[in-house]
Parts: structure tokens; sequence; C-alpha cells
């Protein structure tokens, strides 16, 4: 391992023993961080699993649905039935912390519901009725999908990152000061060795 470019002097010395306390200090902070995030991570992904399985079952329950209704009712009569929707709702986008990462929090608000359906019961079958209802109720279960998977993403990079610093403390700058620490020891015991010599030479010759 390359040692730091610096003179051998005792208050070198005492400033690189700082910083090595410090990057110790430091490379334990983020390593401790680093596991808990990890845990935090892999207990996300769990429900990032569980909701994507749900919502795509549902989902292809919900267009299997569509399908049915599409196939026994003309097609005029499908597009004009699904194209003015009965409800609008709108998202609330904000920001929660979750181990000092700044993920998305979106939340669903109904702005417009006329109530029932947007057709006629006369013009549509039972099929669409279902498709309808289930689409309505699958729609907060995507949000927070989206929601999660954002957040795991957000959380992989910042585990990626957090864990390159923990890297080039572990590897690169805490053996860097340990071995120009151990450089400047070695000198110094060198030049006191040096001039207890010359005093011992200097004491013989009087």
């Amino acid at each position: 391992m390359a040692r730091l470019n610096v003179n051998p002097t005792r208050m070198e010395l005492k400033k690189l023993k700082a910083r090595l306390s410090t990057a110790v200090r430091g490379h334990k902070l983020l390593k401790d961080k680093s596991d808990e995030m990890v845990r935090r991570f892999s207990a996300i992904i769990k429900e990032n699993k569980r909701l994507r399985d749900d919502v795509e079952k549902q989902l292809s329950e919900t267009l299997k649905q569509f399908s049915v209704a599409r196939s026994v009712t003309p097609s005029y009569r499908a597009e004009a039935a699904f194209s003015m929707p009965s409800s609008a709702v709108r998202a609330e986008c904000g920001t929660a912390g979750v181990m000092g990462v700044e993920v998305p929090e979106i939340s669903l608000v109904n702005e417009k519901s006329a109530g029932g359906l947007p057709y006629a019961y006369s013009e549509m079958t039972g099929e669409a009725d279902f498709s309808v209802g289930k689409a309505a109720a699958l729609l907060p279960e995507m949000v927070r999908l989206a929601q999660v998977e954002k957040t795991v993403r957000m959380l992989a990079n910042e585990i990626e990152r957090n864990k390159r610093r923990v890297n080039a403390l572990e590897y690169v700058m805490i053996p860097q000061l340990e071995e120009t620490i151990k450089y400047i020891k070695s000198k110094l015991d060198e030049n006191e060795r040096a001039a207890v010599i010359r005093l011992m030479k200097v004491k013989s010759k009087t």
C-alpha cells in the first residue's frame, strides 16, 4: 500500500493519527448504516414481491373479464361506455425518509365521483361491471406498488454508494494512513537514534 507524501515530523504524525481515528470511526458508522439499510431493503423487497404478485394476479383477472365483456358487446357500445369515466382521482406526492434516503410517498385523493358505473346497466354485461369495480379497487394497489418499486431502486443505489465509501475507507484510506504513520514513526526513531549517537560522540571527545 502506497503511503502519503508527507514530511516525517511529529506535527504530521499527530495530524495523521487524528485523521486515522476519524476514518476508523467513520468507517464503523458507515458499516453499521450499510448493514441496517440492507436489513430494511430486504424487508421492502419482500413487500414489493408480495404486492407485485397480488397486483399481477388481480390485473390478469380484470383483463380477462374485460375481454369477456368486449366479446359479447359491440365494439362501438363498449368504447362509448368506457370513454367517460364517472370518477377521477388526484395523486398527492410527498417524500418520506428511510435511513436518510428521501423516498416517494404517494396518496390518492378522490376529486370527482358520480357514483355507480360509467354506463347504464342495460348497455353492458355483468362481466363489465365486475371489471370496472376490480379496476377501481386495484388502482391504489398499483400506485402503492409503483411507490415501493421506486423506493427499492433508490435504496439499492444508496446501498451501492455507501458500500463504495466503506470500501474506500477500509481498503485505501485507512491502510494509507496506517502505513504513513508507521513510516513517520520509523523515521522519527531513526532520527532520535542518530541524535543520541551524535551526542555520545560529542561527550566522548570532551
